[in-house]
């Protein structure tokens, strides 16, 4: 769908997040405007810390980008459908949505298949800092040390904050004594 981007969020237990606390800014985002309907069970809404509940059928829009949002299931079997855009623009999926693509192999502990879709996602977002990080954690998990260092040092020069965020991050946990580490 290239006219504005859609995703649906489940939550199977009341209290799991359904929709992961975020805003339309960083460099993995689109600078969207978001609608969420909710479909199914109930949800807890927290959109620029104001919380309220939203029953099947409630419509939440969120016209600011930098608005922090997110919710959390209230009901078993919740769901969610999300549609956004940047106002005047023709769609471009996010470079976050690479790597959504990537998390059930990276679940599954298919690292080579998750480094393949993020890469995929480089193709079409050269550079940007949030794909190289998630690639190197992927390699780093993959056994690609030279790679993960090489990919995370480029991570680290296009968004300087990242460097710290490596120092925390369990992915890296197989090469951080290497001397090219950030």
């Amino acid at each position: 769908m290239r006219a504005f981007g859609v995703n649906a969020y489940w939550a199977e237990q009341a209290g799991d997040e359904l929709i992961e606390e975020h805003d339309e800014l960083g460099s993995g985002a689109g600078g969207h405007e978001e609608l969420y309907v909710v479909l199914g069970g109930a949800a807890r809404f927290t959109v620029a810390g104001e919380e309220f509940d939203a029953a099947p059928g409630t419509v939440v829009f969120i016209r600011d980008p930098a608005a922090r949002r997110g919710a959390v299931a209230t009901e078993p079997n919740t769901t969610a459908l999300a549609v956004g855009g940047a106002p005047g623009e023709a769609y471009e999926v996010s470079p976050w949505e690479w790597v959504a693509e990537a998390v059930p192999a990276w679940r599954a502990g298919d690292y080579t298949s998750a480094r393949r879709t993020i890469e995929e996602g480089l193709r079409e977002h050269p550079d940007n800092p949030s794909l190289l990080y998630d690639l190197a954690c992927a390699e780093a998990l993959d056994g690609a040390g030279d790679a993960a260092l090489q990919h995370l040092r480029r991570a680290v020069e296009l968004k300087p904050q990242l460097a710290e965020d490596a120092q925390q991050e369990e992915d890296f946990a197989s090469i951080r004594s290497d001397p090219r580490f950030p």
